[in-house]
């Protein structure tokens, strides 16, 4: 049950996004509810297969080529997602700020231990 509560308030992030950023379009809730959910699988398993393989570029620009990548996860999404659609780079980039500083929330409000409060 709390994966559905995560999953739908995620989504709801990705419309609120698409609300506020020009260029980061999600056509319907079922869209968001797919963008949400593959965000969160390529975030967890390709993201950091793509840092490990960028370090030396990002020890060499001081971190700052890691919005690439963040902005690549964004991309690769909207690719996955039909319906759901990210034009360039810097709507990438703050759309990826921006869910993940959402997804951050849902987590911190539902709590790691499967929504149960001790």
């Amino acid at each position: 049950m709390d994966l559905i509560i995560r999953l739908l308030l995620n989504a709801s992030v990705f419309l609120l996004v698409s609300r506020v950023v020009p260029g980061f379009e999600v056509a319907s809730l079922w869209t968001a509810l797919w963008a949400a959910l593959i965000f969160g699988f390529v975030n967890a398993l390709i993201r950091p297969i793509l840092l490990a393989i960028s370090l030396p570029l990002s020890i060499l620009s001081l971190g700052l080529f890691t919005l690439v990548i963040d902005a690549a996860v964004m991309a690769l999404t909207a690719w996955l997602v039909p319906g759901f659609d990210v034009n360039g780079f810097l709507a990438a980039l703050i759309g990826w700020v921006l869910v993940s500083f959402g997804s951050m929330i849902v987590s911190s409000l539902l709590g790691n231990n499967g929504g149960k409060r001790t």
